[in-house]
């Protein structure tokens, strides 16, 4: 799933700073890409859409690479595939 996740990641990253997704590498960090701190919030917003998540203002801070930024969604998709919401079959 990892390498899904991460597909999906670099897919929007390329989208939101209009480049191709072959300059996305998957170990890249936000300082490669040069994403400032608004491009960021703007990039989450976008990768919770994307994924249907809710990543907290907390975790939001310590995502600065591309590795990390899919590590949080898969433990966000683990938590919510454990913990599905009320009424959900």
């Amino acid at each position: 799933m990892s390498n899904e996740i991460s597909e999906r990641v670099r897919t929007v990253m390329a989208k939101h700073l209009r480049v191709p997704v072959e300059n996305i590498a998957s170990d890249a960090t936000f300082e490669d890409l040069k994403i400032d701190s608004l491009d960021s919030v703007n990039l989450l917003f976008e990768i919770e859409d994307e994924f249907d998540i809710s990543i907290n203002d907390q975790q939001a801070r310590d995502i600065k690479s591309v590795p990390e930024m899919v590590a949080g969604i898969e433990q966000l998709l683990a938590a919510k595939a454990e913990n599905p919401p009320a009424g959900a079959s």
